[in-house]
């Protein structure tokens, strides 16, 4: 999620499978953390279930889902692959994946009741399961100490009950740009590309919606809602009118908000936590940055990131694929996985348990807290079957807002308009 987390990507671990019924093949992206604890539960898996071979496939993420699609057409899709919850509600609804709901229940019991609130949404469609949660992450604000102290901010909250209210980041960061030089800005955005619906984030804090209840229409420029998007939308235009955020940082930018940090352009970044082993490699200690929680508004709020594991309709072996996901999402499975990912856990009993996390256990609380503000409507605004095409339209007209001329309330409208042609309440 977010295509600035999917560079240096890892190849192609190995060749399609002979097809036997003892092997399944699975794909993913991943970066190198992830896919050295994906390589050790196949190793588990394979040990444990004499004569199975996962034929494990890693490949980049702007190739995945090209290569997902030709695959389903053709009926030689990877028996099992890996999908992001904004994506996963268009294949389930268009009949692309198998019904695990009963293999699930039987194989592992209480996996079903132990998932985050919300999350075992994120995997259905008309009330039947089409994969499991495997892991989430979000976004929280890292920050470098050194640089917020230079402009006299000697602290950054450490609760999330006291997060910085809309004012008071807007002040923090109209100092930062009154005392830093020209070439290091206060903060970017991490909502480039595919991260556009991460713009939901501030909708949600202001306590606004993208849809009705019902999720057949949106109402960003409609009723009460319409005051609070348009208040919305003009917080974050104004990131770029008073030089908060570098240029091209917009939701088309190429200007991508870890890079940036890493190389030191930035005093604050919005990044997701799976970033965390890269810039270990990146930052290499030549300065020190914390971890604080994103701005709150009306409410706290943050987005849903992360993927859940899925079994393609024409799997050679459903059983033994069903099989994977239920170790996949077992809880030891899915602790050493986030645990050395930096990821996530999908079940409560791992939150409660809590995690030995492999890289900056230190900042990880943060993130771990930051999720506990997205709620289960949150989750189900960006979770609908054509969620897919409403982030490719918050990405184009974000993009007119941020760096052209349109107005807000024009683009709240385009933004309207795109997201009831793909549910039909425009026809």
């Amino acid at each position: 999620m977010g295509l600035s987390g999917c560079r240096g990507l890892t190849e192609r671990v190995s060749a399609t499978s002979s097809g036997s019924r003892d092997t399944l093949t699975f794909q993913t992206w991943g970066a190198d953390a992830e896919v050295a604890a994906f390589q050790q539960l196949v190793s588990q898996f394979e040990e444990s279930r004499p004569g199975v071979r996962v034929d494990l496939q890693v490949v980049p993420y702007s190739e995945m889902f090209t290569g997902i699609d030709a695959g389903l057409q053709s009926g030689t899709a990877p028996d099992v692959f890996r999908v992001d919850y904004l994506t996963l509600g268009l294949y389930a609804s268009t009949e692309q994946l198998l019904d695990v709901t009963d293999a699930l229940a039987s194989l592992d019991p209480t996996l079903a009741d132990d998932v985050l609130p919300g999350l075992q949404r994120a995997v259905q469609y008309d009330g039947r399961t089409y994969g499991v949660p495997h892991q989430t992450d979000t976004s929280a604000l890292l920050v470098r100490p050194d640089v917020l102290a230079s402009v006299g901010v000697t602290s950054v909250p450490d609760r999330i009950e006291s997060a910085w209210t809309w004012e008071e980041f807007g002040d923090v960061a109209s100092r930062l740009k009154d005392g830093l030089d020209d070439d290091v800005f206060p903060f970017a955005v991490n909502w480039q590309e595919a991260g556009a619906y991460r713009w939901l984030s501030w909708l949600f804090q202001a306590d606004g919606r993208l849809y009705d209840e019902g999720l057949t229409r949106s109402v960003l420029a409609s009723g009460d809602n319409a005051d609070v998007a348009r208040r919305t939308l003009e917080f974050t235009r104004s990131f770029f009118e008073r030089g908060w955020v570098p240029a091209g940082s917009s939701t088309k930018g190429t200007s991508f908000p870890d890079t940036v940090f890493a190389s030191g352009g930035l005093a604050m970044v919005f990044a997701g936590n799976f970033l965390l082993p890269s810039f270990e490699e990146t930052v290499a200690g030549r300065f020190e940055y914390a971890a604080t929680f994103q701005p709150r508004e009306v409410r706290s709020a943050s987005e849903l990131g992360g993927n859940g594991l899925v079994v393609s309709k024409d799997a050679k072996n459903p059983e033994l694929a069903a099989d994977f996901l239920a170790f996949m999402a077992g809880r030891d499975q899915m602790a050493a996985f986030c645990s050395e990912a930096v990821l996530l856990p999908t079940r409560q009993s791992l939150v409660d348990q809590g995690l030995d996390f492999a890289i900056r256990p230190d900042l990880m609380p943060v993130f771990v807290s930051q999720a506990t503000t997205l709620t289960e409507e949150d989750i189900a605004q960006v979770t609908t079957p054509t969620f897919a095409e409403t982030n490719l339209a918050l990405q184009n007209e974000l993009e007119e807002c941020f760096r052209g001329s349109r107005s807000v309330d024009d683009t709240l409208q385009a933004i309207a308009d795109a997201i009831d042609e793909t549910t039909g309440a425009a026809s």
